[in-house]
C-alpha cells in the first residue's frame, strides 16, 4: 500500500493531502482514494492517490479531469463516472463508488474519489468521506491553492482541530486525537488517557512508546498543577506536555516533544485550543459507546425474553435469564428464586452459589415488600455493614456475599419469585441498568409463569397422547380411505385415482415407496400403472426397481386372489418372479417389503407393493393391517373408476356420432371446431353442424339442449335434423330461427328448450350474418380487439310466433367470429366463474392463431382455470383468410 507524496512532514499541501487520503481509506475501507484540486487551467489534477496496486496508482497520478467533469453533487453510480476514474473502477472491479465535490464556500475546488471492491459505501462511511472532503478544503485554504507550500506557515494544530470538529469517527475518537496531535506537532509520541475511578487508563497511543512510568508520573503531576497544561522536562532531553481534556477533566493528552517549548511558544496556546476540540470529540465518542452498550443490553433483554417464550421450558427460561443477567451486570453470583408459600423462597436456578443463600433472598424480599416497595428494586452495595441485613450476617460471612441487588418477579399483582444478584462490594446500578433489570424482571416473571403453566399442561398432554394414539391411527386410516374416495369422486378419473392410492399409502403408512400394478388387456401380466416415492432423491432408483411387470402364471394368480397381504423375505420375493427379484438384495440387508392384493371374488384388480428401506422403520403387522384396510377401499375405488371410464367412453362415442366428422372447406374461411365433454358419464347437450348453401355461403349452427343422457341425445339429433332440413329453405338467420322454433315447439318435451346460434358466412366478401335464440353472444375478434355481438332472442321451444333479429358484420382478413356454448363461461373454481372477462382476455391473447388452434386454446385456458369440466363445451371459429 502506498500514498502519493506520502510523508510524515505535513509542511506541504501534498503531504497533508496524502495523509488525508490514507486516513480516508482506513476509516471508510476504500481500496482507492484520489484527491484532485482544480488548477489555474480549470482542470482537476490528481494531487494524492492511495491505492494498493502500483500500476493503478501510477495511472491515476497522471490523470486529470476537465473542468466540466468536476461534479457539483456527490456521485455514487458507476455509469456516471468520467474517465479516468471509470477505467480505474473497471480495472479494480469496484462495486462501491463515491465521488464528492470539495467546496470552498459556493465554489467547487476539487474532488475526493473513493473506489471499493466489497460492496457500496454505507451512510456512516459517506459521512466520514464528507468530513474528509471538508478537511481537504481546510488544507487547501491553509497552504494555498496548489503551489505545494503556503505563503505563511500553516496552523497545523488549528487544521487538526478543524478536522475533529468537521467530523470524526466517534468509535475511534481517541485514536484520531492521538494521530492528529502527533502529526500536527511533530511529537515522537502522543498518548490519550481516560480518567477512571481506579486511575488513568490508556485510551490511545500514536508514535513511539512513551515509558509508562514517565507518562503516569506526568499525568499525576499535571492533575495537581493549576490550569489545563503542564510541561515536564526530561533528563535525556525533550519534554512531556500534558493537557487536561474537559472541565472537569475527563482525561489527558500527552505529547513527547524533542525540544521543551518556551512558555511563550505559540504552540502551547494552539495546543490549548486543540485540547478543547479533542475533549469534545472524546465526549461524543463516549456517548456513542454508552448508547452502543445500552443497545447491546436491550438486545440481550430481547434475547432472554424471546428464547424463554420460544422454548416454554421453565429450566431453559431460568438458565437463559441467569446467563444473560450475569453478562449484563458483569456479576458471577446470582440466582432466581420461586415462591413456595408466602414469605418462603426456593432456589430455582443459581450460578456460583451454594449453601443457605435462600435466607438472604427471603430477607431481601421482606425489604422489597416493606420499605423498598415503592421502588420495585433494592440495591445494597455493602451487605456486611448494612444494618438491614444484620439478621442474615452469618450467611453473608459464610458465603462471602459482599453486595446484593434484588428485584421481585410479579405477574399482575401476584408475587411469584425474586431475581437476586450478588456482585462485588460497592457495585451500584446505573439508571439505565435499573430500568433494564426492572424490564427484564417483568418479562421474566411472565415467561416463568407461562413455562410453569406449560409444564403443568404438558404432563396432562402426554397422558392424553397415549389415549389418542389409537384414535389417531384409526383417523389416519379413515383419512386415507377418504383421500382415495375423494380423488375418484372429484376427478372421476382412473388415472388420478391410481395416483391417489399410491400417494396415500406412502403418506399414511410412512413407507418409502408404493407401486400399483394392474392386469394388461389380456390379463397375462400385471403392469405398473402408478408409483409414489416419499423422497425425491430415492425416486429414480426405486422407480427402476418397482417398474417391472409381474407375469401371471397359472399358480401365482391364486396367491394374489387370496386377498391376504404377503410380507416378503428374500426367498418369497424371488419366488414371485422378475417383478420382485430386484428387492432381494435390499431385503437381505434389513429392508422390508410387502405385497397387498387388490382383488374381488371374480378377478384380480391389481397388487400394491410397499417398500421400506430403513431397517429402523420396518413394515410390521400393524402396517400390513392398515395397508390391507386401505387396499379394500382402493379396490372398490379402482373398480368404480374402471366402470366409469367404460361408461364415459360410451357416452363420448355417442356424443361425437352426432357431431361433424370433419371441418368444412369454405373459400376465404379457416374453420375450426372443438368439442370437450364434461366429467359426467352421460351424453351432453352441445351440438354444432355445418352446411354449404346454394349461393356458396357456409351455414353454421351451434346449440345447447337442456338436460343430459339419452333424452338429450335424441334432442340433439332433432336439432341437427332441423338445421339440415330448414337451412336451405330458410337460409337467412332470422327466418331460420323463426321456422326452427315452430318445429321444436311441436317435437321437444315439456319443460325443455334449445338455445341456438345460426350463422351464415361469405368467405369471399367477408360478410357474417348471425341471429341468436337465447344463446351466449358470439365474439368478433379484430387485430386482438374483442367485440361481443349484442344478440337477443327467446330460446327455441318455449313460445311460438317469435321474431329473431339478425346482425351483419364484415370480417377483414385475419378477423374471426367465435361461437361457443355456456359450458365455457360457466366453468368454476371454488365458486368463481370463468366468465366473459377471462374469455375475452384469452381471445385477445390467442387472436393470431389459426381457427382450430384458437378453439383449442380457449378450451385449454378454461380447463387450466377450473380443472375438469362440469358441463360440455363446444367452440366454433370462423376466421377469414
Amino acid at each position: 500500500m502506498a500514498v502519493t507524496g506520502e510523508t510524515r512532514d505535513l509542511a506541504s499541501l501534498d503531504g497533508a493531502l496524502g495523509s488525508i487520503a490514507a486516513r480516508t481509506a482506513e476509516v471508510t475501507g476504500a481500496d482507492v482514494v484520489v484527491v484532485r484540486l482544480v488548477d489555474d487551467s480549470g482542470n482537476a489534477g490528481a494531487r494524492a492517490v492511495h491505492a494498493e496496486s502500483a500500476a493503478l496508482r501510477a495511472e491515476l497520478e497522471g490523470s486529470r479531469l476537465p473542468a466540466r467533469a468536476v461534479p457539483a453533487e456527490p456521485l455514487e453510480a458507476l455509469d456516471k463516472l468520467r474517465p479516468p476514474l471509470l477505467r480505474a473502477a473497471e480495472q479494480l472491479g469496484a462495486s462501491g463508488v463515491l465521488q464528492l465535490p470539495v467546496r470552498e464556500g459556493n465554489a467547487v475546488v476539487g474532488t475526493l474519489e473513493l473506489l471499493r471492491r466489497r460492496g457500496e459505501f454505507d451512510g456512516r462511511e459517506r459521512m466520514l468521506a464528507l468530513a474528509a472532503a471538508d478537511e481537504i478544503a481546510l488544507a487547501r485554504r491553509a497552504f494555498g491553492d496548489g503551489g505545494g507550500a503556503a505563503t505563511a506557515a500553516p496552523d497545523l494544530l488549528g487544521l487538526a482541530g478543524d478536522a475533529l470538529a468537521a467530523g470524526s469517527d466517534e468509535a475511534r475518537a481517541a485514536d484520531q486525537v492521538a494521530t492528529l496531535a502527533a502529526e500536527a506537532t511533530g511529537a515522537s509520541a502522543c498518548v490519550v488517557w481516560r480518567y477512571e475511578q481506579q486511575g488513568p487508563v490508556l485510551a490511545a497511543l500514536s508514535g513511539t512508546t512513551l515509558p509508562a512510568a514517565v507518562a503516569l508520573e506526568a499525568v499525576g503531576r499535571a492533575r495537581d498543577v493549576p490550569g489545563s497544561l503542564a510541561v515536564q522536562s526530561l533528563e535525556e532531553g525533550g519534554a512531556v506536555v500534558t493537557l487536561q481534556l474537559g472541565e472537569p477533566p475527563q482525561g489527558a493528552l500527552q505529547l513527547l516533544l524533542a525540544e521543551e517549548p518556551h512558555p511563550s511558544d505559540p504552540l502551547l496556546d494552539r495546543l490549548g485550543i486543540f485540547a478543547v476540540r479533542a475533549a469534545h470529540a472524546l465526549r461524543a465518542g463516549e456517548r456513542r459507546q454508552t448508547l452502543e452498550l445500552e443497545l447491546e443490553r436491550a438486545r440481550a433483554l430481547l434475547t432472554i425474553v424471546g428464547q424463554a417464550i420460544s422454548q416454554l421450558s421453565l429450566a431453559h427460561t431460568l438458565d437463559t435469564a441467569i446467563e444473560h443477567v450475569s453478562g449484563l451486570l458483569e456479576a458471577e453470583r446470582l440466582a432466581v428464586y420461586l415462591s413456595s408459600e408466602p414469605g418462603r423462597l426456593e432456589p430455582a436456578a443459581e450460578r456460583e452459589l451454594t449453601g443457605p443463600h435462600a435466607r438472604v433472598a427471603e430477607r431481601l424480599l421482606e425489604l422489597l415488600l416493606g420499605p423498598a416497595r415503592g421502588r420495585g428494586l433494592l440495591g445494597i452495595p455493602y451487605a456486611a455493614s448494612d444494618p438491614r441485613l444484620s439478621c442474615v450476617l452469618d450467611v453473608l460471612e459464610e458465603l462471602g456475599l459482599e453486595a446484593a441487588i434484588a428485584v421481585p418477579l410479579r405477574v399482575r399483582d401476584d408475587l411469584i419469585g425474586l431475581l437476586a444478584v450478588y456482585p462485588a462490594a460497592g457495585r451500584e446500578l446505573t439508571e439505565n441498568e435499573e430500568q433494564l433489570l426492572r424490564a427484564l424482571a417483568a418479562q421474566l416473571a411472565v415467561a416463568v409463569q407461562n413455562a410453569r403453566l406449560h409444564e403443568e399442561t404438558k404432563l396432562a398432554d402426554e397422558e392424553r397422547k397415549v389415549a389418542l394414539d389409537a384414535e389417531r391411527e384409526a383417523s389416519r386410516r379413515l383419512q386415507a380411505l377418504y383421500e382415495i374416495s375423494r380423488a375418484f369422486s372429484e376427478s372421476l378419473s382412473l388415472e388420478l385415482t391410481l395416483e391417489a392410492v399410491t400417494r396415500t399409502i406412502v403418506e399414511t403408512l410412512g413407507v418409502d415407496a408404493a407401486s400399483l400394478r394392474m392386469p394388461d388387456g389380456r390379463g397375462a401380466v400385471l403392469e405398473p400403472v402408478a408409483m409414489h416415492v416419499r423422497e425425491e432423491r430415492l425416486a429414480e432408483p426405486l422407480k427402476a426397481i418397482l417398474s417391472l411387470p409381474q407375469p401371471l402364471s397359472p399358480v401365482r394368480p391364486n396367491v394374489f386372489r387370496s386377498g391376504r397381504a404377503i410380507l416378503l423375505d428374500p426367498r418369497s420375493a424371488a419366488s414371485l418372479g422378475p417383478a420382485h427379484e430386484p428387492l432381494v438384495p435390499f431385503l437381505e440387508k434389513g429392508s422390508t417389503a410387502a405385497v397387498i392384493p387388490l382383488a374381488t371374488q371374480a378377478e384380480i384388480l391389481g397388487t400394491l407393493t410397499l417398500v421400506s428401506l430403513d431397517p429402523d422403520r420396518p413394515i410390521d403387522g400393524a402396517t400390513l393391517e392398515a395397508a390391507s384396510s386401505i387396499a379394500g377401499q382402493a379396490a372398490l375405488a379402482l373398480d368404480n373408476a374402471r366402470l366409469y371410464q367404460q361408461q364415459k367412453q360410451f357416452a363420448d362415442s355417442m356424443q361425437r356420432s352426432l357431431l361433424p366428422r370433419e371441418q368444412p372447406q369454405a373459400d376465404g374461411l379457416d374453420v375450426g371446431a372443438v368439442y370437450a365433454s364434461s366429467a359426467r358419464m352421460e351424453v351432453g347437450g352441445d351440438v354444432y353442424d355445418f352446411l354449404e348453401l346454394s349461393d356458396g355461403r357456409l351455414a353454421v349452427v351451434l346449440g345447447d339442449v337442456t338436460g343430459h343422457g339419452i333424452d338429450a341425445a335424441a334432442d340433439m339429433a332433432m336439432a341437427k335434423f332441423v338445421f339440415r332440413s330448414l337451412a336451405r329453405e330458410h337460409p337467412e338467420p332470422s327466418e331460420f330461427l323463426a321456422a326452427a322454433n315452430e318445429i321444436v315447439l311441436e317435437e321437444i318435451g315439456d319443460g325443455k328448450f334449445i338455445t341456438m346460434l345460426y350463422v351464415t358466412a361469405d368467405g369471399g366478401a367477408g360478410e357474417v350474418a348471425c341471429a341468436s335464440a337465447g344463446h351466449p353472444s358470439p365474439r368478433i375478434v379484430r387485430a386482438g380487439a374483442v367485440e361481443p355481438l349484442g344478440l337477443h332472442g327467446l330460446a327455441l321451444g318455449i313460445e311460438g310466433g317469435q321474431a329473431y333479429e339478425a346482425q351483419r358484420v364484415t370480417l377483414a382478413p385475419g378477423d374471426a367470429a367465435v361461437l361457443f356454448t355456456d359450458g365455457l363461461l360457466e366453468a368454476r373454481r371454488e365458486g368463481e366463474l370463468y366468465g366473459e372477462e377471462r374469455l375475452d382476455a384469452s381471445l385477445a391473447k390467442h387472436a393470431s392463431l389459426p381457427a382450430e388452434e384458437l378453439a383449442v386454446a380457449l378450451v385449454e385456458d378454461c380447463r387450466a382455470f377450473g380443472g375438469e369440466l362440469a358441463d360440455d363445451c363446444a367452440v366454433v371459429v370462423l376466421k377469414r383468410t
